[in-house]
């Protein structure tokens, strides 16, 4: 953690670390498992919001707990940018990240890969494999998705290649 900002280092010792070490096809342990992310992902959100810092929803979108969809969102020129998420758990989940999708933002930016993964490969894939099994979802969104927006989103949309939903409404009125 040498070398992150304070900020950082400070929401990520908040998070709670899992300690189940099993994937979507390890049966009961997977249920663990899953527990354990939910704790993480609420512990999160609610840190978040208790800093006015309130930026994503998730929710697991089957039974299984191997798709989950919602929306994030990114604050840029005091406007709301929000924007689709999804993302599946990999059959090799924890030992392999999830692959963290915006299918809107689907061929704007050269950091992404095709259906709107975000690329996440030099910086928080090593990480990743280093803090395995004790890394989740939370900490996927928290080093991985955050950041990647924070680095994205003022460059799309400085470069017209997103607009304000508000500015794309009134471009259509006219």
């Amino acid at each position: 953690m040498e070398g992150w900002d304070p900020n950082t280092k400070s929401t990520l010792t908040q998070i709670p670390l899992l300690t189940t070490k099993a994937g979507p096809r390890d049966g009961a342990v997977w249920t663990q498992r899953l527990k354990e992310e939910y704790k993480s992902l609420i512990a999160y959100t609610q840190m978040n919001k208790s800093n006015d810092n309130d930026w994503f929803r998730i929710s697991a979108s089957n039974p299984e707990g191997t798709r989950w969809t919602g929306k994030c969102w990114y604050v840029h020129n005091l406007l709301k940018y929000e924007f689709d998420l999804q993302f599946d758990i990999p059959v090799t989940y924890p030992s392999t990240a999830p692959e963290l999708e915006l299918p809107q933002l689907d061929g704007k930016t050269q950091k992404m890969y095709r259906g709107g993964k975000i690329c996440l490969t030099v910086h928080f894939k090593p990480l990743w494999a280093k803090n395995c099994p004790r890394f989740g979802i939370a900490h996927a969104l928290c080093l991985g998705l955050a950041p990647w927006l924070a680095a994205e989103v003022p460059i799309l949309v400085d470069s017209g290649m997103i607009k304000h939903k508000d500015d794309a409404t009134t471009s259509t009125e006219t």
